[in-house]
This record gives structure tokens, sequence and C-alpha cells, in this order.
């Protein structure tokens, strides 16, 4: 029975605001999707409007020009992007996001930038930030850069009174052109096939008849294509509005709004939508008719990012459920003779982070052209939308049935397609499908979505035929794997997934090594040759030989422990880029973080005790110099490896000692030290011209491009400068620092030795 209630008018809408704010971070030059700064908001339900406020700043920095930052936005999962324009991997199906580019001018401090979306989709919100494509420069910690921060802040204004549509109980609402539009909300529940919208009896003030101008919008924006569908009114009484396969269990926005000006209408909107499948209940006791068994389940994994079940056996019977048509009303159908739908169960196996697993009733799934089989694939939730879902499709070629011609099958979100043929888009009411296909010439098919959204995925399969006189028995079987992963083939060879984190939201990319790039790094476009991987090798081991001469010169003139910190640079220096190899040329002889430590630890512990050593100090103190030194040393690299003023910081002390004893020296003996102009042309001087030069190249001419070349020069120069620098032998020490004259079975130790003083 039809029934009315009050007047409604849009002008009644209480509206409500939030605002919400993220805090700054500071942006990076985009080589992968590690470099992003990934913010992730919750929009509410009811939102008309959302303001995004978007603030670019200058840090610091000078000489810095114009800067252009760019911004990707997205509903329901972070952004899939492409900066530098690289190959997906084949069987990819992706969507970019949508994007802004915000420039900061050189005259200015900061950028503020406003972006409106009118009736957002509710739930989460993404927006991904970087810088344009990384130059290669490899940047010192510690040197002046131009920083720039990026902080997000949403408003959202929403109405909290929104009257909700009823199936077949009209409402009226009173509308003008100020209060334009008129905002409802209808719940859409399960197995909804059609929604429709009705809009009648629109009557204007003070006019005897005349065109209300309406226009019916169904739908949220999501920023993508085809979210929202309008229909215009003008000139249609009543005007009807319909969707085919809406989202399901959600609520779906309705406004209505005129183009007339300056008048008072009154009109009658009410909607009723079709179920056109409803399953058959299934018994309270689950392990009655349907039985569950896990038997062996392991799991084994590599690492947080990837993992691989084994030895896993799942046997689930009586679990395919025939779904019956239904009436509009939601009666529910009887018997064979009402069915419409396959809908095996499919069981949900959590593995690791951003791992899961699918796994269908019966793997082997007979597919047919009468019913078609739908497939649940529940990733309704935000966790599960950072990684890749992955469906597969096998065609067993022998098991064909009548006139077979292809499977078909679509994937969508939110609600299935359940009518598929040629003529048919995969698509819903607001969103587009992924189509798969199996064929005799083509029996495996593949798809992978990056970043899907959080919501309940189906996979609708039938069967097509090519005599359509003979459809009734077609059938094939079809084995179908359905899972997701953190990333795609886990990089590949050429390549790592790593877990990365937003605050408490977790997702993955790859890191991509030896020249190779992409979303899961199989754009070879850029790759290096392995020939180029060996001289790179080569050229960063073997240059670390030059650490030989210093090593035997500081042997020959008694500085044994100068010559055991060269030998330790040398050794770990070697492994440690032999290790650091990007592509197939690696050698790791221990843990990579142990290796580099040992590495920045020599490198900077071997200028250290180099200076120390030309300083001259009486060797007590000496060696409280180079223990206190080398600690100091260690902790700033545990505090921060890559920083420049651990190299930097030790340099300047060392020479500031080393300034204070040789003035101390020359005060005391009034005269210039070291005294021989030899010395100072022949030995300092190149020393000093070739540490000059190390630095030079390793702070500012570093690039991806030459490092094999710049750092491999850097260990030259470091070696060359040692062994210029090294101080001459002590008088009183004999070469290689030991007396050769024999007491009993030891090596006597000279008693005179203390008594030299330093020269």
């Amino acid at each position: 029975m039809t029934q009315f209630i009050g007047i409604l008018s849009s002008a009644d809408l209480t509206f409500v605001s939030g605002f919400y704010s993220k805090t700054p971070q500071r942006l990076s030059k985009y080589s992968w999707y590690g470099n992003v700064r990934l913010h992730h908001f919750r929009v509410p339900e009811d939102a008309v409007l959302l303001r995004w406020l978007l603030t670019v700043t200058r840090g610091s920095g000078f000489n810095c020009g114009n800067q252009n930052v760019t911004v990707h936005i997205r509903a329901g999962a972070p952004p899939v992007i492409n900066p530098v324009v690289t190959a997906f991997p084949n069987d990819t199906a992706y969507a970019l996001a949508t994007n802004l580019t915000l420039t900061v001018l050189s005259g200015q401090i900061a950028n503020v930038t406003l972006f409106n979306v009118t009736n957002p989709a509710a739930g989460d919100w993404f927006l991904a930030a970087h810088l344009p494509k990384d130059d290669g420069r490899i940047e010192q910690q510690g040197l002046p850069s131009c920083l720039y921060l990026f902080q997000p802040q949403m408003f959202v204004r929403r109405a909290v009174d929104t009257p909700i549509l009823q199936a077949n109980i009209p409402l009226t609402q009173k509308l003008s052109a100020a209060h334009s539009p008129a905002l409802f909300k209808v719940f859409i529940p399960e197995f909804t096939s059609r929604l429709n919208i009705s809009i009648q009896s629109c009557r204007i003030e003070d006019e005897a008849s005349g065109d209300c101008g309406l226009s019916v919008t169904l739908g949220s924006s999501s920023l993508g294509r085809g979210s929202v569908i309008t229909v215009n009114c003008s000139g249609q009484e009543p005007c009807l509005a319909s969707v085919s396969t809406p989202p399901w269990n959600s609520w779906v926005r309705v406004a209505v709004e005129t183009i007339r000006p300056n008048v008072t209408m009154t009109f009658s909107i009410s909607t009723n939508y079709t179920v056109g499948c409803k399953p058959l209940s299934v018994p309270a006791d689950f392990s009655h008719n349907n039985s569950l068994a896990i038997e062996n389940s392991s799991v084994s994994s590599s690492n947080n990012t990837s993992v691989t079940p084994s030895n896993t056996s799942v046997t689930l019977s009586n679990t395919s459920v025939i779904l019956g048509s239904s009436e509009a009303t939601g009666s529910r159908g009887n018997g064979s003779e009402g069915t419409c739908m396959r809908n095996p169960a499919v069981f949900r196996e959590e593995l690791d982070v951003l791992s899961l697993r699918f796994t269908v009733a019966n793997s082997n799934l007979s597919i047919t052209s009468g019913l078609p089989t739908m497939l649940a694939l529940d990733l309704n939730s935000p966790t599960d939308s950072g990684g890749t879902l992955i469906v597969q499709l096998n065609l067993n070629a022998s098991s064909l049935i009548g006139s077979f011609g292809s499977v078909r099958a679509c994937l969508t979100a939110s609600a299935p397609v359940l009518q598929l043929n040629t003529s048919k888009p995969c698509a819903t009411a607001f969103q587009q499908g992924y189509s798969l296909s199996v064929n005799q010439s083509m029996t495996q098919t593949l798809l992978r979505i990056p970043f899907p959204q959080a919501a309940v995925w189906y996979l609708s399969l039938q069967t097509l035929c090519n005599d359509s006189s003979d459809c009734g028995n077609t059938s094939a079987v079809v084995s179908v794997s359905a899972s997701v992963s953190a990333c795609i083939d886990d990089c590949g060879p050429y390549g790592e997934c790593r877990l990365l984190r937003s605050h408490s939201y977790l997702y993955a990319a790859c890191v991509c090594k030896a020249g190779w790039q992409g979303w899961s790094c199989t754009d070879g476009s850029t790759a290096q040759s392995f020939s180029r991987q060996l001289t790179a090798a080569l050229l960063l081991t073997l240059s670390n030989l030059f650490f030989i001469p210093p090593i035997g010169l500081a042997l020959y003139r008694g500085y044994h422990t100068e010559a055991a910190v060269y030998l330790f640079t040398m050794l770990f220096s070697t492994f440690y880029h032999a290790c650091d190899q990007p592509g197939v040329t690696v050698l790791c002889i221990m843990d990579y973080d142990t290796l580099q430590f040992c590495d920045f630890l020599g490198s900077v512990a071997a200028v250290w005790v180099t200076l120390i050593c030309m300083a001259r100090l009486q060797e007590p103190l000496k060696y409280v110099f180079f223990l206190t030194g080398t600690l100091l040393i260690a902790m700033a690299m545990q505090l921060d490896r890559h920083g420049l003023w651990n190299l930097l910081g030790p340099i300047m002390f060392a020479l500031f000692v080393m300034a204070i004893a040789w003035g101390h020296r020359g005060i005391k003996r009034r005269h210039c030290y070291p005294t021989s102009w030899r010395r100072w042309v022949f030995f300092l001087l190149p020393g000093i011209l070739s540490a000059l030069i190390g630095v030079c190249l390793y702070a500012f001419a570093q690039t991806d491009s030459n490092y094999y070349y710049t750092h491999s020069l850097w260990h030259i120069m470091v070696a060359t400068s040692v062994l210029f620098l090294m101080p001459p032998r002590e008088k009183h020490i004999p070469p290689w620092g030991w007396t050769h004259k024999i007491c009993g079975y030891k090596i006597c130790k000279n008693e005179k030795e203390d008594l030299y003083t330093v020269s």
C-alpha cells in the first residue's frame, strides 16, 4: 500500500563540518614508490563537500628555482602512479589516479592549493605526493639542499539528517534554486540487480504549469570514470532514473537539482529495487552439510613481504549453493526451476601481512552456458588494499561439452555481473570491471590488479557457445586461483619487495636494481648488461688494492696499528662492494648491514688514525686518541651512517689536534714544522691535493650512473693521500718496527726507547 508523509524541504537539512590534518612530511624525488609520501584519510558518510588544503613549503636551501610537486588522489585504495612512464608487467590491469601539479616559484616560500570534491564517496581516500623524477645525483646528508615539505588538510561538510528513501514509499520534497540540490540516500541490499528512482507530480508555485528543469544524479564522486550517473528530467513526467547492478550493502546518494532560478517547486520522489537472485538458506549447523577439513597446513615465509603456502590440503564438500530467482518484493524461488546462479563457497585464508589466499570449494568448477557461476572474494578491509590481487583461470581442454566457444569471466567490485555475453559490457552501475576469457587456443589467463579497492570482489563465469541452437548442454571445467600478494612475482630477480607504512596503514612496493624499472621491475629498457655489472663490481672491489702500498709502508715505518686499520678498511670495503652490487655479480660473505657498517667505520677510521699519526704525539696520548676517536666514530655511524659530518667531523678535529701539536713544536723550535721543504713539496702537498680531490668526488660528483667510477677514484685518492701523508719513521725505531737483537728465545725490548723524544 502506498503511503505519504509530510512535505520535506531541502532547506531543512542540517550541515556539520569536520577538519582533519596530517603532519608535514619531507618530499623526495621519485625513483620508486617508497619515495612517495602517502597520506590516508577517512571520509564520513553523507559528506556533501570535501575540500583539500594542500600546502607545499620550502623548508631550506639556496638558489632553489621553480619546483613542481605532484599530488595523486584516489578513493578506496592507494593511487597507482607512473611518473617516469615505465612499462607495467603483462596481464596487469590498472587505472592511473587523478593528479595535480603544485608549483613553488623561486621567490615563494609556500604554495597553498584548494581542491574540491562535491558529493564525495564515503570511506578511505589516499593522497600521494612526490617531487619530479630523481636525476640520479647522490646527495650527501649534511650539505645544504632544497627542502620541501608537504602537508594535506581535509575539510568535510556533511548532512546529518539526509532523508532516506524506502522502497515504494514516496517522499514529497520542496525545492528552490537557492537550496538546490535536494539530497536523499537509499540503502541497496545484497542481491539487488536494479535500482529505480522515480520523480513525478512536480509543480512550481505560482505557476499553473511549467517545466521544473530537474535533473537526478545517482552515486558519489570517487574521481573515477562513471562514478556518478546524471539523468536530465526536463520535459519528462514522470522522470525515471534507473541503474543496473548497483553496489550491494551500501548507501547510494540521490541528488535532485533544478536549473530554474527564483522559483520554488514541490515534487514526489520514490524508489524501488529489483532482486534478481537470492540464495536459499543454509542450515544453522554448518558442519552438518558443509564439512571443511584442513590437513597439514603450514606456511613457509622467507621474509615479511613474501609468503608461500606449502603442504596445505583443503577439502570442502556440499558447499555449492544454488541461488534461486526472486521477485522484486523479495520472495524466494523454490526448487530447481527457479535457479539462476551457482555460488560455490570460497575459503579465505590469511597467510601473512598483505598475503591472502582464496580457495574455492571445488577448484575444478563446471561452468555452464545456462547458469553463471559467481565467486565472492572478500577484500572489504583497508588492510587488503595495499597489495596486488591476482586471479588466474585454467581451462581443462579435455572437459569441453557441446558447442563450446569460450568461458568468459568478469571481475567487479561491490556487485557482480550475472549476464555474460559478448554484447554486454563488464561493468556495474558506477564502476568498470575487468574481463577475462579462456578458450581452446588460450587455455590459461591471468589478471593482476595492483592496489585493489577495499570491497567484496565478485568473479562471474559463464560459458559462451558457438552454435546458438545447441547452447543448453554446453559446459567446461575451469580451475580458479585467486590470491593477494604484497608484490607481483615478488618483484622478480632484479627487484626487492618492501613493506612500507604510512602511520598505521601498510602497503608494499618494489625497489628495482641494475637499471630495471617498472611497477614490478620488469621494464628492462634501461637495464645494465652483464658486462657493465661485472665491470662495476671489479672497479669497486679491485680499487681497494691501492691500500696495499700504504699497508706495506706503514709496517716498514713501524706504524703497526695504522697498518691494521688500513688492512681492515681494505678488506671490508672490498667485501661490502662485492655484496652491494645491484645485479647478478654479487658475493656476500656476511650480513649486508654488517659489511656496510664495517666499511663506513673503516673508511673514516683510516683517515682519523692517519691525521693523528701526522701530529706525532707521544705514544700513550696517541693511542688514547686512536681508541677514543674510533669508538666515537662507531657511535656516529650507528646514529646516521650516511651523514657527511661523520667524515668531516673527525677530519676537522684531527686537523685541529695536528695544528696544535705542530704549532707547539714550531714555537718550541722557533722554526716552521715540518722543517724540510722537500717534505712539503713532495709529500704533504700531493697528499693534501689527493685528499681534497677524493672528498670532492665523494661529496659532490657522485651520481647513480657514474658511481662505479667516482667511488673507485675515491678509494684510489684516499689510499694515495695516506701514502703521501704518512709521517717518516721515528729515528729510534728500526725498519719494520722491531730490533733484530736476540736475547735468549725472544726479541729484546730497546730499554732506551722511552729516552727518545719526538723529533
